[in-house]
């Protein structure tokens, strides 16, 4: 049984008992998205987030060879200090659980342990998707797998920039997965608000979304539901000054040969220096938006 290797927080394992509302959160933005003493002081303020709306937050990580469901405080600290922590996805539980390493969960790890633990709903900053030039790659997350597999709600600001958006989402419509615009009639493309993407599903409420979540659970449908979220407008920076600056981090990681799960950090940390750091604070400000959309709806589910 998983349940051997999982360990749930006295804090989370009593909510889910009791039927309230709780919201996952992964560990590898504290482990690789972003510098310190960002990543902890992000992470330490997206859980007040969630709490000031109404739910309980659940950090989630690898220490020791066990699944962490609710960090502490000082468990976040560590992680964000610790070396040597791997980025864990569906095919490195084994490896990483076995052999007692620690580890930072992807949007997929997450989502995986989310299940796991009982846990419906799970905020990100934006997830895995389809690498542009995949024709030529094959460069695919794992997280649209997750996704199309796991009993999750993701609710995130869209894919990440450096991805192939149009893509992502055409990989997305043929998984099953329902993908919902919040309050918008496009995707939002992670620092933008806007990506040129034409949304299926528009819905302007929490309790809307809840309502879907539910129909879909009832109807037994597999998988999870994506929640896109526009990036509040006064932190945004338009696509098409980032998508200059993502084509010039691409470049420069093609020239370097940098391959695999080393490509998402490679860029992010190549954009975070050519826009002087403006990705970076954006990146922050839009997972605490996430933060609160998904404690609200994580109250209506």
């Amino acid at each position: 049984m998983y349940n051997d290797y999982l360990d749930v927080s006295q804090e989370v394992a009593l909510a889910i008992d009791e039927g309230r509302p709780v919201v996952a959160l992964e560990s590898t933005i504290i482990a690789h998205g972003m510098p310190y003493p960002k990543n902890v002081e992000t992470a330490l303020a997206v859980e007040k987030v969630i709490r000031d709306n109404g739910a309980i937050p659940a950090t989630i990580g690898i220490l020791g060879g066990r699944i962490k469901v609710g960090l502490t405080k000082e468990e976040i600290e560590y992680m964000a200090h610790a070396e040597n922590v791997m980025k864990v996805s569906r095919r490195d539980f084994p490896l990483v659980i076995s052999g007692k390493m620690d580890g930072a969960t992807t949007v997929a790890g997450t989502m995986i342990a989310a299940h796991m633990a009982g846990i419906k709903l799970f905020v990100t900053g934006g997830i895995g998707g389809v690498h542009r030039g995949a024709g030529q790659t094959f460069d695919i997350s794992a997280d649209l797998e997750e996704l199309k597999m796991t009993d999750v709600t993701v609710v995130c600001a869209g894919a990440k920039a450096i991805l192939d958006i149009p893509a992502t989402m055409e990989y997305l419509e043929t998984a099953g997965v329902p993908v919902i615009a919040y309050g918008t009639d496009e995707i939002p493309a992670f620092y933008s608000r806007k990506s040129g993407v034409k949304a299926v599903c528009r819905l302007d409420s929490p309790e809307e979304i809840g309502q879907l979540i539910a129909m879909k659970e009832c109807l037994g449908l597999k998988g999870g539901v994506l929640v896109t979220c526009p990036i509040p407008e006064e932190d945004e920076i338009p696509f098409e000054k980032m998508d200059v600056v993502i084509r010039k981090a691409l470049d420069e990681c093609r020239e370097k040969n940098i391959i695999g799960k080393e490509i998402t950090p490679f860029l992010l940390s190549k954009v975070k220096d050519l826009t002087e750091g403006k990705s970076l604070e954006a990146n922050i400000k839009l997972v605490l938006n996430n933060a609160a959309i998904g404690a609200k709806i994580a109250c209506c589910i």
